[in-house]
């Protein structure tokens, strides 16, 4: 898949399930989850056992139905791996200028951690394709997209953390191209008790909620 088609894809959608679980089996049924609920965009992060084969597994089983990326990934050898595994983006909780030149060489989106001013504007000009800010809800949620947003209009952003079905359109009008959602969409409880049909709902939840609100954002620029 083409760099900038991916980047395409995961802003249309507009969210980004951040899937962690205790096993591959539980994340590949949490990926069939959240697609029974019409995302067609996931991360694995590299805490679920065997994650980067898991990466290989569902590029291999999906193709292009799916935007499969690379999460939690801290360096760049991590990344190469996951690339070579079919990684069609790598997401860093952290700005790490090394992992960032990897994936800048193999022509793959990248979207690394960052929080502060200076980070975000180093991320973006080591070629950070989209910056995560991450703990987005710990330093004031859809505010803190919003106060960043106004010295970085050109920045695009993603955050992680705080973002649930009540703040996902607060998020978006402040600037937001797209979220990231863990436990909020994810979450540990419905995967032990294999209610994997609470996490479908909510995923039609979610995407219903960005809609909602990327409509009105239209409305309002009418």
């Amino acid at each position: 898949m083409k760099h900038q088609e991916v980047i395409r894809r995961i802003t249309a959608t507009g969210i980004v399930p951040v899937v962690r679980a205790p096993s591959s089996d539980d994340a590949l049924k949490v990926v069939d989850a959240v697609r029974a609920g019409g995302i067609d965009v996931v991360e694995i992060t590299m805490t679920v056992p065997g994650a980067v084969e898991l990466v290989h597994e569902l590029t291999r089983r999906c193709g292009e139905e799916v935007v499969v990326g690379a999460g939690t990934v801290l360096d760049a050898e991590t990344a190469r791996a996951c690339i070579l595994a079919g990684a069609a983006f790598v997401v860093s909780p952290i700005l790490d200028e090394a992992t960032i030149t990897c994936c800048r060489r193999y022509g793959v989106p990248v979207m690394p951690g960052a929080l502060t001013p200076t980070e975000v504007l180093t991320a973006w000009e080591a070629g950070a394709d989209i910056v995560k800010i991450f703990p987005c809800g710990n330093v004031g949620g859809a505010k803190y997209i919003k106060a960043l947003k106004a010295p970085y209009p050109h920045i695009e952003l993603i955050p992680t953390g705080g973002v649930n079905l009540e703040t996902v359109g607060d998020f978006l009008k402040a600037g937001a191209c797209a979220v990231a959602v863990g436990a909020e969409l994810v979450d540990a409880k419905s995967i032990k008790e294999g209610r994997l049909e609470v996490i479908a709902e909510r995923a039609r939840l979610y995407l219903a909620a960005i809609a909602k609100a990327r409509a009105e954002i239209a409305a309002a620029a009418a």
